[in-house]
């Protein structure tokens, strides 16, 4: 089935035909590790995690999604620590891996250090100059974007507009406002190396055309990333690689992904709306932070609601009630399933990742395994429930342990359930039966069943 893909440069919806199917490429920007992920930096990873397992039905896939290991916000925070960089980074590097791995996301087949390319950095640099796109200036190397006409293509705005609505440096040494850093120098107590422009450290937009370049050459099929990567790091990329090779095409189809919005407001540190993923991997389980993630289109901005949680766990709580009930059982590895992906979900997937649509296919299977009468018939329809989930991501845990785990999760402790228990005994005797009502419905939501019999009140933890 053919996949379509929106192009950012194009701004259109395009057929999706790699150069060489036998190796397609792939690379998203990953993580600048020097502080714990936010719900903003675990959209990107779930998004292109389920564009990489479109693609690998059809497709010899090579997926790269880099590290921004040296950074002024790593240098920052290992400066206020007194340690090396590599502290800092090898500790939130590993806290990141935690986290996309709660949240069901693959590991890339590559994963470039910025800090294991400043060779190729620093040779892809002086080509540059060599070639007059770019100059020194008090010791920094700098790209002069006047000499790239086609500037400006991917974000599809002028360049005035641009500048005025981003955070650009302005100094003194620039010949253009819009000229780019490459390379800059570093004090003696900042991380540096070695370049024939003295001892320094590379810009941020250099450091993926240098690694795009080094494990995929000049032309990489697809690159990907947030939106707010459009401009300037991408309009950077496309500049400084498609002049140091003469001309030739960087990429093929630029895709983006929206942000994600708290309560109808932009997540900042100013407005104190930062979500940490941690924190919300602690509320419920990661596959409900991932279905939660998947509920918008991939290209439209995402709002992040106090309910949105709990309505992806109750949605995976009937996807996984009509596998238990059909008798599916185990743990599913992705790519191990018996069944095809129903047409439903695949044809949603290929028409530009229409995640929405594709779970709104799965809700209507499940609803069908639970009205199906005939077994044989229910176990397929579940089966290929589970075999549609699984290109999302999604219903790869064993469905009685989903039950176990996710209710532990959020779990009350016992002595407030205990507690919730006799007070709505107590009620039901004063013939309170609405508010009585409204505790058994608080605990089911918390995974717990009340059993009432003759003797009194049991409670126990759903299965």
């Amino acid at each position: 089935m053919a996949l379509y893909l929106h192009n950012t440069l194009s701004r259109s919806r395009e057929l999706f035909e790699p150069a060489d199917p036998e190796r397609v490429t792939m690379y998203v920007c990953g993580p600048t590790v020097y502080n714990l992920s936010h719900i903003g930096n675990a959209r990107p990873p779930v998004v292109f995690d389920v564009l990489a397992r479109v693609l690998r039905r059809s497709y010899q896939l090579v997926y790269a999604r880099n590290i921004t290991d040296v950074d002024d916000k790593i240098n920052a925070a290992a400066k206020t620590e007194n340690v090396e960089i590599g502290v800092v980074t090898a500790r939130y590097f590993a806290a990141y891996l935690e986290d996309m791995a709660m949240l069901g996301v693959q590991l890339p087949d590559l994963a470039p250090r910025v800090t294991d390319h400043i060779p190729q950095i620093v040779n892809l640099i002086e080509r540059l100059v060599a070639a007059g796109h770019a100059y020194e200036a008090e010791e920094h190397v700098l790209f002069s974007v006047a000499s790239y006409p086609e500037y400006g293509h991917l974000s599809g705005r002028a360049l005035d507009e641009m500048l005025a609505g981003a955070r650009v440096d302005v100094a003194a040494y620039k010949r253009d406002p819009a000229d780019f850093v490459l390379w800059k120098p570093s004090a003696e107590d900042v991380v540096g190396w070695a370049s024939p422009w003295g001892r320094g450290r590379p810009g941020w937009h250099v450091e993926c055309s240098a690694m795009v370049e080094v494990h995929f050459g000049e032309t990489i099929d697809i690159h990907g990333g947030g939106q707010d990567l459009v401009f300037p790091h991408h309009e950077n990329e496309i500049a400084q690689s498609t002049c140091v090779h003469a001309g030739r095409l960087f990429c093929r189809y630029w895709i983006h992904n929206g942000l994600i919005h708290v309560e109808s407001e932009k997540m900042s540190k100013s407005v104190g709306n930062v979500l940490l993923l941690r924190d919300l991997l602690s509320e419920a389980p990661g596959e409900a932070v991932r279905l939660a993630l998947l509920t918008a289109h991939y290209r439209q901005p995402l709002e992040w609601t106090p309910d949105v949680l709990a309505e992806a766990q109750q949605k995976l709580d009937r996807m996984y009630g009509a596998l238990r009930a059909a008798g599916v059982s185990g743990v599913q590895q992705h790519g191990g399933a018996d069944e095809l992906p129903p047409a439903s979900v695949v044809d949603a997937l290929n028409d530009d990742l229409n995640t929405p649509r594709a779970l709104a296919a799965l809700f209507k299977l499940a609803r069908e395994a639970n009205r199906e009468t005939d077994p044989e018939r229910r176990s397929a329809i579940a089966r290929s429930l589970r075999a549609g989930a699984g290109l999302l991501g999604l219903l790869e845990a064993d469905p009685e342990a989903w039950f176990v785990d996710s209710a532990a999760s959020a779990a009350l402790a016992a002595a407030e359930i205990d507690t919730l228990v006799s007070r709505r005994e107590q009620l039901r005797k004063e013939g309170d039966f609405a508010a009585a009502d409204q505790i058994r419905s608080q605990l089911e939501k918390a995974g717990i069943v009340i059993e009432d019999s003759s003797a009194g009140s049991r409670w126990r933890r759903a299965r």
